[in-house]
C-alpha cells in the first residue's frame, strides 16, 4: 500500500522495503511505502519534513545529497534515522533523483541492518543445518551403499555386526545382532545405539558414551577390542559380549565405526561353572588329602583291639547301649578312665551306622597346642595367621557327611568351647580369616575322662556344650571293676603281639594270669595291651612273663612316661579323695587330711573347692 498522491505512484512502483520520495526543493516526503510507515511509526509521514528525522549531523546528509545529485545515486551507512520510540535506526541509504511534475525529488531506500544482520545469521544457521543434513544424508548414503553392497555377507555372518556413524548413530544393524539383542532394524536406525544397548554395565552403574570403546574408535581413530563387557537386550536382559570396534573412512574422512560382536554369555557361564568346579575339585582334594592323613595316622596307631573283647556285665551294657544309638543320630557322650576303651567305642557306634561309609575324624582336644585349637577344629585360609600358606579345611569341616569325635572334649579351652557350641548347633562353620559360612552336617561324639559334673562346677567346662553332647551317656568302667574280661583280652593281645613277632604263642599260667587279675590296672586297658605285648618279647620256653608291680604297692610310674593333664588331674583327685577317706572327712587338726598331705588348711580347702569334691566323694 502506498501513503502518496496518486500522481507520485508511478515513482514507488516496484520498490522494495521503507522507501520515501522527497522534494529536494522543500525537504517534504512526497509519498512512501506502507514500510517506511511502519518503520518510522507515523500514519501522517506524507506531508512532513525529513530533515527532522535524520539523527546524526545533517551536514552527512547534505553531504550525501550533493552525491546523488552528482552521480545520480549513491549509498551511505554513515547516516543514522530516528525511527518510532526503540532508538536511532542503523540502516544503509540508497537514493537516485527522479523527475516529478514539481521539479528533481530523492527516491530514498532505507535498509534495516540490524534486521539484515539477524537475517544473514538465519540464513547462515539455515545453511549450516542444511549442510548437516546433507552430510547426515552422504554419510547415511554411504553406509546403505555399504549395506546394500554387503547385505547378503552381513546376514550370513554368526556375528552381530552395526555401524555407527560419527553422531553415534545407528546406520545398519545385520540379522544376527537382531537376533542377539532382540531389537528390529526400525528400532535402531538413526538412533543413539550405546543409549538402547550399552547403557549400564552388569553392576548397575551408569555407563558414559564418553568412556565407551566404540566411541572411542571413531573419536581417536583406534581399533578397541573388547573381551568381557554386557549389551542389554529389547527385554533389559544382559548378554556377555566380547566386540571388536573398528573405524571407518570414506576417502579420507572419518565417518564412523562398525563392531562386530558375539554372544559369550553361555561360554563364560561354562567358565564360571568350570572354576566353580576345580574349585570344588581342590578343595575335596584338599579335604580327601586330609581325610587320608587322617586315615593313615588313624591305622598306624596301636589300637587296643578292633572289637570290643569282654564277657563282664559292664561289658554287654555298653554293647547294648551301642546297638541302641548307633543307628541314631543322637549325640554321645562316652566316660571313663584314661585307657578304658573310649575310642573303641566311639569307633564301633560310627562302623554300625548309617554313616560308616565316611571317615570318623578324629580330634584330642589335649593333644593340639592352645593357640592352634580353632585352627585344627575350624580351618584356615592362606594369609590368616603367620604360617598359614593355603587353605585348610578344618577337622569339623572334613567331617561333613561322616562322624565328628571330639576326643578329651573337657582339655579344650574354655573360650573356644562357646565357638565349638555355635558352630555343632548352627551346622555351619567359619575359616579362619574369611566370613564366608561352610554347611556342615555330622554326627558328634565326644569323650572325656574327667569327672563332668565337677568339671562343670569348676568352671572348666560349658555346661551348655555338655548338655548338647550328653545325649545319650555312655560310660566305661576301668579294667579293675571287670577282673573278669582279662583272660580274654589276655589271649587276644598275646596272639596280635606274638603275629607281629613272629613267634610262637606262649603259654599264660594259672598263677600268671591270677597275677594279672589282682593287679590294679591304673591304665587300664592301654596298660594291659603294653604289658602283654612287652611280656611277648621277652618271654622264653613257651610261657608268658610278665613284669608288673605289686597290687599292694602304690603306683609309681616310670619317669620318662609322659602324663597328661588329664592324668595329673586324675592322681591329685584320687589322692584328695584317699587321704580324706583316712582322715574321716576331717580337714584339719591332728590327723587331718591337711595335715596327712602336708598342706595348710586353707590350702586344702581350696583345693576341695576347686576340683569339685564333697563328701560324698569320700
Amino acid at each position: 500500500m502506498l501513503h502518496t498522491d496518486h500522481s507520485f505512484d508511478s515513482f514507488l512502483a516496484g520498490a522494495f522495503g521503507p522507501t520515501l520520495l522527497i522534494d529536494l526543493q522543500t525537504d517534504v516526503i512526497l509519498a512512501a511505502t506502507s514500510e517506511a510507515v511502519r518503520t518510522f511509526g507515523n500514519s501522517t509521514l506524507v506531508g512532513t519534513l525529513f530533515a527532522g528525522r535524520v539523527k546524526s549531523d545533517l551536514a552527512d546528509f547534505v553531504v550525501f545529497i550533493d552525491e546523488v545529485l552528482h552521480r545520480g545515486s549513491a549509498w551511505t551507512r554513515k547516516i543514522a534515522l530516528t525511527a518510532r520510540e526503540e532508538g536511532p535506526l542503523i540502516c544503509e541509504l540508497n537514493g537516485r533523483i527522479v523527475t516529478t511534475e514539481r521539479g528533481d525529488a530523492l527516491l530514498l531506500n532505507i535498509t534495516d541492518l540490524t534486521t539484515m544482520d539477524q537475517r544473514a545469521e538465519e540464513t547462515a544457521a539455515a545453511q549450516m543445518y542444511g549442510s548437516g543434513i546433507l552430510e547426515w544424508q552422504r554419510v547415511q548414503a554411504f553406509f546403505s551403499e555399504l549395506e546394500r553392497q554387503n547385505q547378503l555377507i552381513l546376514n550370513a555372518a554368526g556375528e552381530g555386526i552395526y555401524g555407527v556413524n560419527a553422531e553415534g548413530k545407528t546406520t545398519f544393524v545385520n540379522r544376527a545382532a537382531q537376533e542377539m539383542l532382540g531389537w528390529t532394524t526400525e528400532d535402531l536406525i538413526g538412533r543413539d545405539i550405546h543409549q538402547m544397548i550399552h547403557h549400564h554395565r552388569l553392576n548397575g552403574e551408569v555407563y558414559p558414551s564418553h568412556e565407551c570403546p566404540i566411541y572411542q574408535s571413531f573419536r581417536f581413530e583406534q581399533v578397541n577390542r573388547i573381551e568381557d563387557e554386557v549389551f542389554w537386550r529389547k527385554d533389559s536382559k544382559p548378554i556377555r559380549v566380547e566386540y571388536v570396534s573398528t573405524p571407518i573412512y570414506e576417502g579420507q574422512i572419518l565417518v564412523g565405526a562398525v563392531v562386530i560382536f558375539r554372544d559369550i554369555t553361555e561360554r563364560s557361564e561354562n567358565e564360571r561353572k568350570l572354576h566353580a568346579a576345580m574349585d570344588e575339585i581342590a578343595a575335596l582334594r584338599d579335604r580327601l588329602e586330609q581325610e587320608n592323613a587322617y586315615l593313615q595316622e588313624a591305622i598306624n596307631i596301636e589300637r587296643a583291639h578292633h572289637d570290643i573283647i569282654g564277657q563282664s556285665p559292664a561289658i554287654r551294657q555298653v554293647i547294648t547301649q551301642i546297638e541302641l544309638v548307633s543307628r541314631t543320630e543322637a549325640n554321645v557322650l562316652i566316660t571313663g578312665e584314661s585307657g578304658s576303651g573310649k575310642s573303641l567305642v566311639a569307633s564301633a557306634i560310627h562302623n554300625d551306622s548309617s554313616r560308616k561309609r565316611r571317615p570318623m575324624i578324629h580330634f584330642k582336644g589335649g593333644a593340639v597346642a592352645p593357640e592352634m585349637i580353632e585352627s585344627e577344629l575350624f580351618g584356615h585360609v592362606r594369609g590368616a595367621f603367620n604360617g598359614a600358606l593355603r587353605d585348610r579345611p578344618g577337622k569339623i569341616e572334613l567331617a561333613h557327611g561322616g562322624t565328628l569325635f571330639i576326643d578329651e572334649v573337657a582339655d579344650i579351652p574354655l573360650e573356644h568351647q562357646g565357638r565349638l557350641l555355635e558352630a555343632l548347633q548352627r551346622r555351619a562353620v567359619v575359616r579362619l580369616g574369611e566370613d564366608r559360612m561352610r554347611a556342615i552336617e555330622l554326627r558328634v561324639l565326644a569323650s572325656t575322662s574327667r569327672n563332668v559334673e565337677r568339671e562343670v562346677q569348676a568352671g572348666r567346662l560349658r555346661q551348655d556344650l555338655v548338655l548338647f553332647l550328653n545325649v545319650f551317656p555312655i560310660h566305661c568302667r576301668p579294667l579293675r571293676e571287670r577282673v573278669e574280661d582279662i583272660p580274654p583280652l589276655v589271649a587276644h593281645f598275646l596272639k596280635l603281639a606274638s603275629k607281629r613277632l613272629g613267634r610262637a604263642v606262649p603259654v599264660v599260667t594259672e598263677g600268671m594270669m591270677q597275677k594279672l587279675q589282682k593287679y590294679d590296672w591304673p591304665g587300664n586297658v592301654r596298660e594291659l595291651a603294653n604289658v602283654i605285648e612287652r611280656g611277648a618279647i621277652v618271654s622264653r620256653a613257651g610261657k608268658l612273663v610278665v613284669d608288673i608291680q605289686n597290687p599292694t604297692a602304690p603306683v609309681v610310674r616310670n619317669s620318662s612316661t609322659l602324663l597328661t593333664e588329664a592324668d595329673i588331674e586324675q592322681i591329685r583327685v584320687a589322692n584328695t579323695i584317699a587321704c580324706m577317706k583316712e582322715a574321716g572327712g576331717r580337714v584339719s587338726g591332728n590327723g587331718g587330711a591337711a595335715a596327712l598331705l602336708g598342706v595348710r588348711p586353707t590350702t586344702l580347702y581350696s583345693r576341695l573347692q576347686k576340683l569339685g569334691l564333697t563328701d560324698k566323694d569320700w
